[in-house]
């Protein structure tokens, strides 16, 4: 035994150095802890085996901690700071009761095969949609090409629109037997319960695979079949390419590798299959490679998927506990009838302070995007306890900032996905408002509007290069406008903003407008606004501080390598899209808005959300500081009284904001130097120059404007009640003609 472990060592350090002395061979030479990690795990694998039998695939009948509570339910933790008690809980909440679970219809077994009785045991997904499976641990039988090799097996992922060769939608099979299978290695003994399946994502194809079996090993040589008795377990696989499919094994099994093996598939298709794994990890003493990736949060949050009546009940709590700095409040209904809360959090809610800037967080638009609706829920719990704490940093954010979240725009379609559940939803299910609109690109097509008055050279003349209106047929009652999008446009309206963001997911990157390309039928084509320097500031700003998204090193969640440009991307340059809310917030409004694609998983497992929080929780919170960045300052007449509506100019950038009612403005801008004119209706025009330092904190730039001759007479004879006299040209300078005559 001994002799051959030594081998074994030997045999894997020269492989290593294999590794380095070629740096063409990428497979395991790219993961720096991949051979000695294997080593360990061999050596512990080869011991046990010499003492038991040669493999050991045994059913674990054993209760599982990590049991889930089906159709979108909260789920238990074995994580410890999830397990002890929290600071933020839901009050009154009623045990749930355990019903007897029977198997379904798409997550039965196959009729030739008969029934069984799985048990309610279920584990989490173990990371192929979220990446933290890597494509090392991805193997197949064969492939039809690279790009749909198996790294593209992967629950939900995406194909390119071209279907190129480097990202496909799925892992295909390069000949269409019963022979084909799937290999995941967990690196570590996982208890598995169970398989999720897909069909291959394409606009040209279809494939999928309608039956298959599992087959599990500890060496990756020997395997074994699931058994019903004496035959094959055959579960019953997916009807067509999108809807997942979850199938829960009849007892948990214990192994290192796991196989998804075809039985059959689709006539007109070929065996493609995208699956995610259920299983627990166990633990493992030598695993240190798992050791050294595993996030652990410190926060002591309430980490679950909530309800919409639980996302209330939630933020109640959180104004109680924080009663002096929050506010609840909505905003509108949606097509259905819910309320779109809101929270601010500031030292004086409900009230615009002179001088303090006003920011927005938003999510939810797409109601499959879940991940971004549960960042915000933690943020406001995290805000208000450590605001408790005296944490400094947060005192001086909500002292100096008014701060607005909206966890979920569209809770329509979240609610129809939390029924389903993180593993069932798939890619599309509750991304569109309750009639059929996404919310996200709902807004009216203010570029086409600025860019034909451009082109005619109507600007500034007839038109100002920012707050463009909103065309009258948007306004009307026929127009496909969702109830959710008017109420965000009148709560745009209303307050103040300065910069916002929105929490979407599916991708890690944060766009910036543009989102349309300016040149008619193209769809991808760089657009920037005048203030873009200014957005790809913004945009590194919280893309540069996230865990994941500018790292180099990262797998492609889907197509796009966005990493590569520091994990941010102009949106038009991504995709064109009229009507962004981006877009509209930036020409109606004086509001920045960015896009947060905040993970690659839509709709994260439960027990994943204590690593998402922290792989953005950073990022929130630098994001939220850099409405402090660029020049401020209230504009006022010669009495003191602030000045409403004026209109701030930068000198080279074609876009102007205004002030707001009570005078006060917020110019966001980069370190430099800048002559800024503030000019109003009535009012002559103030130019001076301010300068913007690298520090953190705008600069004072106060402005005070006079009234114009023209608008004192105006303003007496409104006065009183009289008009001034408006005489033709001709008939005024006849009668000046005949006033001179008569003194000489």
């Amino acid at each position: 035994m001994r002799q051959r472990l030594s081998l074994l060592t030997i045999l894997v350090l020269l492989a290593h150095l294999v590794g380095f002395a070629n740096p063409g061979y990428s497979t395991a030479g790219e993961d720096e802890d991949y051979y000695m990690q294997e080593l360990l795990t061999r050596e512990q694998y080869n011991l046990v085996q010499g003492l038991e039998k040669p493999i050991s695939v045994v059913p674990d009948r054993v209760k599982d901690p990590m049991q889930k509570i089906p159709r979108g339910k909260a789920e238990k933790k074995t994580d410890k700071t999830a397990s002890e008690g929290k600071s933020v809980k839901t009050p009154n909440k009623k045990p749930e009761k355990v019903k007897k679970s029977t198997p379904k219809t798409p997550n039965s077994i196959s009729d030739g095969v008969g029934q069984y009785s799985p048990t309610k045991e279920e584990c989490p997904p173990i990371g192929l949609e979220t990446l933290k499976i890597d494509d090392f641990q991805l193997h197949a039988s064969s492939t039809k090409r690279y790009g749909l090799g198996a790294h593209r097996g992967r629950l939900n992922i995406q194909a390119g629109l071209y279907e190129d060769d480097l990202y496909d939608g799925a892992w295909c099979a390069g000949r269409d037997d019963p022979l084909q299978w799937i290999e995941v290695d967990a690196r570590r003994l996982t208890k598995f319960t169970g398989v999720v399946t897909q069909g291959r994502s394409s606009l040209w194809s279809s494939d999928w695979v309608t039956s298959y079996k599992a087959m599990f090993s500890n060496d990756s040589h020997s395997w074994i079949t699931l058994k019903n008795g004496s035959e094959d377990l055959i579960f019953r696989g997916n009807r067509e390419k999108e809807i997942p499919v979850r199938n829960i094994f009849p007892a948990p099994v214990v192994a290192r590798y796991i196989r998804v093996n075809p039985h059959t598939w689709f006539k007109g298709g070929s065996i493609c299959m995208r699956v995610e794994i259920l299983g627990c990890l166990l633990p493992d003493p030598n695993n240190y490679y798992h050791r050294r990736n595993e996030v652990i949060t410190t926060d002591d949050l309430d980490f679950k998927h909530h309800s919409y009546k639980e996302m209330r009940q939630l933020m109640k709590v959180v104004n109680e506990m924080c009663p002096n700095i929050t506010r609840i409040y909505n905003i509108g209904k949606s097509h259905s009838g819910l309320k779109l809360y809101a929270i601010e959090i500031s030292d004086n809610p409900g009230e615009h302070e002179l001088g303090e800037p006003e920011f927005r967080y938003t999510a939810g638009s797409h109601g499959n995007e879940v991940l971004g609706r549960e960042l915000l829920l933690l943020l406001m719990q995290f805000m208000c306890l450590e605001y408790l704490s005296g944490n400094q940093r947060i005192r001086h954010l909500v002292e100096e900032t008014r701060i607005h979240l909206v966890p979920s725009v569209n809770p329509d379609g979240y609610e129809k996905v939390f029924e389903v559940g993180s593993e069932l939803s798939g890619w599309l299910l509750g991304r569109w408002s309750n009639d059929g609109i996404d919310i996200h690109h709902n807004f009216p097509d203010l570029n086409s509007i600025l860019w034909a008055a451009e082109a005619k050279k109507w600007i500034p003349r007839k038109m100002f290069n920012h707050h463009v209106s909103i065309p009258e047929w948007y306004q009307s009652k026929n127009a496909s406008v969702a109830l959710e999008t008017r109420a965000l446009i009148a709560w745009m309206e209303k307050m103040p903003f300065v910069l916002g963001g929105n929490l979407q997911g599916g991708e890690l990157v944060v766009t910036f407008p543009y989102d349309r390309t300016r040149t008619p039928g193209v769809i991808r084509e760089q657009t920037p606004t005048p203030d873009d320097h200014v957005f790809r500031w913004l945009a590194f700003s919280y893309a540069s501080t996230h865990r994941l998204m500018s790292d180099a090193n990262r797998r492609v969640c889907h197509t796009e390598d966005f990493a590569k440009e520091d994990g941010t991307i102009n949106g038009a340059s991504w995709h064109t899209a009229a009507g962004s809310m981006n877009d509209f917030s930036y020409l109606h409004t004086n509001c920045f808005e960015l896009s947060m694609y905040v993970g690659c998983d839509k709709f994260p497992h439960e027990s994943d959300l204590p690593e998402e929080w922290e792989n953005n929780r950073e990022s929130l919170l630098v994001f939220m500081e850099q409405v402090h960045r660029g020049i401020k300052g209230v504009v006022r007449d010669r009495q003191g009284r602030g000045v409403a509506n004026a209109i701030i100019s930068v000198e080279g950038i074609g876009h102007d904001i205004r002030t707001a009612a009570d005078g006060d403005y917020w110019r966001l801008l980069n370190p430099g130097e800048y002559r800024v004119t503030a000019r109003a209706e009535g009012y002559g025009l103030m130019s001076r120059k301010c300068e913007v330092g690298y520090e953190m904190g705008a600069t004072r730039c106060d402005f005070t404007i006079g009234r114009t001759n023209l608008s004192r007479i105006k303003e007496i004879m409104e006065k009183f009640n009289k008009q001034p006299i408006r005489l033709p040209i001709r008939q005024l300078q006849a009668h000046r003609i005949r006033e001179g005559l008569l003194e000489t």
